[in-house]
């Protein structure tokens, strides 16, 4: 009888994930409780670790079927993979967002090209470790702090390390408020942060809606391997720029953009599976990332500063570090940053430009970087 109940305990165990459960699960675990822990108590882009945080949490308990072939998780990546999602995002972006700062100010164009030295460093550095060329380029592209651009160059070079790419882009992407005040205090004196800049000029509204229909155009001609992202991007600006369609760029951007965070954030979380991401090829690239975010914030801040020799109103240096694509994180961080020096410095608006320019240089440095590879 005893016997029997052991057999049976035995059996009962065996279905449970209990059995297969090792220290790798307990550490991705533990990552993903810091990612939620981050987002509610620092406050570090709450809509996107959570949900990474939660479906990294969920994947590495043995047993779930979520991110097997026909699980939840493992359609949610599908949308990812297939280069679904990313252009919705796009689209949701580019429906809130306002063009404005970087139209009225285009000179602060030259920081969104700046900023974005990180992601050549990166393909350096991943050639000089033993990635093929297309590897390389395709963890270079991180450095442009743009997730689905990360996910859309690197499906057309190396869809094999799309889940350790995605989730160093929007890791790194949703910690930027750690990771990058340090590198801009470094490279700025007290009296450059205390700078304040005037408000730029009105922007019309035959500017704002002609502006995503030339770049649309532009995109499309010179850099096509990338205009599928740039269009979607342009068509939701329109969307709310020409005021005759509201339903459409809230829906763009309110509910279908919400929908679509929820379904990024859970691919992106199912994939970091202990035996995926613990490995030495994934924590190459997750360091790679790491030091494609801090060259790019550098360099921002340094072209900055070198446009400030030349200029007789002279722009905050902070604004250089806005210049990595990530719309409106990295333009919040350097205004937060400019702020805590001086609380009546509002540099946000200012901050755009740059910020939004670097959309676009990362789109060109990804579109150059697939045309020089051969990839259409």
């Amino acid at each position: 009888m005893f016997d029997q109940i052991l057999v049976f305990l035995h059996a009962l165990l065996d279905q449970t994930g209990l059995m297969t459960l090792w220290w790798g699960n307990l550490v991705m675990i533990a990552v993903g409780v810091v990612m939620i822990y981050l987002a509610l108590a620092k406050h570090y882009e709450p809509f996107l670790l959570i949900g990474i945080g939660f479906a990294c949490i969920v994947s590495n308990v043995p047993g779930s079927d979520l991110i097997k072939e026909g699980g939840l998780f493992y359609f949610a990546y599908q949308g990812v993979a297939l280069l679904i999602v990313p252009p919705l995002i796009f689209l949701g972006v580019g429906a809130m967002t306002d063009f404005g700062p970087m139209i009225a100010n285009p000179k602060l164009v030259i920081l969104g090209a700046g900023a974005h030295l990180g992601i050549f460093v990166a393909l350096i550095g991943a050639k000089l470790w033993g990635f093929s060329i297309d590897e390389s380029g395709a963890i270079g592209i991180i450095g442009g702090a743009d997730g689905p651009m990360a996910i859309f160059v690197t499906v057309k070079l190396a869809p094999h390390l799309l889940p350790a790419i995605s989730v160093a882009a929007y890791s790194y992407m949703a910690l930027m408020p750690l990771i990058q005040p340090p590198v801009m205090r470094l490279l700025t004196t007290k009296k450059e942060r205390l700078i304040t800049m005037a408000q730029p000029r009105k922007v019309t509204k035959f500017e704002k809606i002609a502006f995503p229909i030339i770049m649309s155009i532009v995109v499309n001609l010179f850099f096509p391997p990338v205009a599928p992202l740039v269009t979607m991007l342009m068509l939701g600006n329109l969307l709310k720029e020409v005021g005759v369609v509201d339903r459409l760029a809230r829906t763009a951007g309110g509910g279908l953009m919400n929908v679509i965070t929820i379904t990024l954030t859970l691919a992106i979380g199912s994939t970091m599976t202990a035996d995926a991401f613990l490995n030495i090829k994934t924590l190459q690239i997750v360091f790679l990332g790491l030091v494609a975010f801090v060259f790019g914030t550098a360099s921002g801040v340094i072209t900055a500063k070198l446009m400030n020799l030349f200029l007789k109103t002279k722009i905050n240096p902070l604004i250089g570090s806005a210049g990595i694509a990530s719309v409106p994180i990295a333009a919040s961080v350097s205004h937060t940053v400019a702020n805590q020096e001086n609380p009546n410095n509002y540099l946000i608006y200012q901050a755009m430009g740059p910020n939004l320019a670097g959309v676009f240089g990362t789109a060109i440095s990804g579109g150059i970087m697939l045309a020089l590879l051969g990839v259409k």
